[in-house]
């Protein structure tokens, strides 16, 4: 069986003008794949060299395959269940600055070279205060990149138009201002000159972003079917889900240089980003946490099958769109339309997500996720949400660790574990209620304080502890 490669397959070549650091699944699934969508659709020209950030990673094995590999897109399209692949061939080359630090800098000479992109994990943009100029590479890829960025200074002379287009996918908040903060951090510790640190701040862009793709990596466990199907040999498969988003915060040049718009890609430029941060917390995550004790205790143990319920997918969806995104401030439209993106994505028959596998740290995702919504509902309606406080209910009686009789585990930090206990040793709703309610610490105010939200939140309690969550679910629904 032939392998997967530029000799044995017809692909495009294309002009090197993005350099990227991360060559894993996500970058492959997200990114590339748009990169790849926009030279097929709209001429972009955009090569990338993929540079390994860390000493072990995928370099070696991405350019055995010639920069190519499989994407697999796998999920709701148009209303419908699909699963499609092609070859993507973006990548013209990999790098691994631990082994070939030259090469690396090299690039810096490239006058093509326009666009950075990054995926270094969380922990990646961070400041580590033992990397220098001269090593060969610096240990972290703040450092890597301030070498590169001032190498293509002295190169060019300090062109203007030899400024990068930084854009790190990161989940990390501000990726973009922190990354540049960092950079500006090493110009002073390394002694790199005013001119430097003009030339990053005039002529360079780093973009705030927000990244959204569900993206499952190599599917090992189908391999010998993929094989099979696609007659070569591909060490690199990954599989991504249909749906992708890329929030990218900069100045309108930006958007006039990458053509994501004529490729009906689902990338958004804003000058604030930070509604759309807010509308998948609330909308995506939020309805994660919202649905979870709801579905577990009824008996449910997928995200799909909640929503194929009759019953938990229509509280679900009623919450959404009557409660959740009243609470924000886009457009109409645009939040209906991400709003049944994710319904869609939470019917994903590819993608089987466990209720129990996102019910880690429910409090703490609560606070964060859903209270918000709860808070600015009552502030802008003067009346309570009442899916919303049904999950709250839901969720006082999911740590009490019972599901029809039998016993199951709750995984949080000790100390939520604790409180639950004694709070459900008590058995009485109506004094957990006002407890977990109260409790400070959970979520940073007193909840007894809005009225009529504890009675509302001790009746739903009460009626699930008392009936059931069939029942009790069922009748809150009617």
């Amino acid at each position: 069986m032939n392998a997967l490669n530029r000799t044995n397959n017809s692909v495009n070549t294309y002009t090197e003008r993005i350099i990227q650091f991360g060559e894993g699944n996500f970058l492959r699934a997200f990114a590339n794949w748009m990169i790849h969508e926009m030279n097929k659709k709209a001429d972009f020209d955009a090569g990338v060299v993929a540079v390994q950030p860390i000493d072990q990673g995928l370099i070696k094995m991405l350019n055995d395959q010639d920069g190519l590999y499989t994407l697999y897109l796998n999920g709701i399209k148009n209303g419908k269940a699909i699963s499609e692949h092609e070859i993507i061939d973006c990548i013209q080359r990999g790098i691994n600055p631990y082994s070939e630090p030259a090469a690396y800098l090299a690039n810096a000479e490239n006058p093509d070279l326009r666009f950075v992109i990054s995926n270094t994990t969380e922990a990646g943009i961070a400041y580590n205060a033992d990397d220098k100029l001269d090593d060969a590479p610096q240990s972290s890829y703040p450092g890597k990149l301030t070498a590169l960025l001032y190498k293509r200074f002295q190169f060019f002379g300090g062109a203007s138009d030899k400024g990068m287009i930084v854009i790190p996918c990161e989940l990390i908040d501000k990726n973009g201002d922190n990354l540049k903060r960092i950079i500006l951090q090493y110009a002073a510790d390394w002694n790199l000159g005013d001119d430097f640190v003009t030339w990053i701040n005039e002529d360079n862009i780093f973009c705030n972003t927000l990244v959204d793709r569900i993206v499952p990596g190599y599917p090992r466990d189908k391999m010998d079917a993929i094989t099979e199907e696609l007659g070569y040999k591909d060490n690199l498969v990954v599989e991504g889900e249909q749906f992708h988003l890329w929030v990218i915060e900069g100045p309108t040049s930006v958007k006039e240089e990458i053509p994501a718009e004529a490729c009906g890609l689902n990338i958004v430029f804003t000058d604030n980003m930070e509604p759309y941060r807010t509308r998948k917390v609330r909308i995506l995550n939020g309805a994660h946490t919202t649905l979870v004790p709801v579905g577990y205790l009824y008996g449910i143990d997928k995200v799909r099958e909640s929503l194929e319920d009759d019953v938990v997918g229509g509280y679900l969806k009623n919450t959404i769109f009557n409660e959740i995104c009243p609470t924000l401030d886009l457009p109409k439209e645009e939040l209906d339309q991400f709003s049944n993106d994710v319904l869609d994505r939470f019917r994903n028959p590819f993608l089987e997500h466990a209720l129990m596998s996102i019910s880690l740290n429910s409090t703490s995702k609560f606070k964060t996720r859903v209270l918000p919504s709860v808070l600015e509902y009552i502030k802008r309606k003067n009346t309570l949400p009442q899916g919303l406080l049904f999950s709250l209910a839901s969720l006082i009686a999911f740590y009490k660790g019972d599901r029809d009789g039998e016993a199951y585990s709750v995984k949080d930090d000790q100390a939520a574990l604790d409180f639950f206990a004694a709070q459900w040793a008590t058995n009485d709703t109506a004094a957990i209620v006002k407890a977990t309610l109260s409790n400070t610490n959970f979520w940073g105010t007193d909840l007894t304080q809005f009225e009529g939200l504890e009675a509302t939140v001790a009746k739903n309690l009460e009626s699930i502890v008392n009936k059931g969550m069939k029942v009790a679910l069922e009748a809150f629904v009617k």
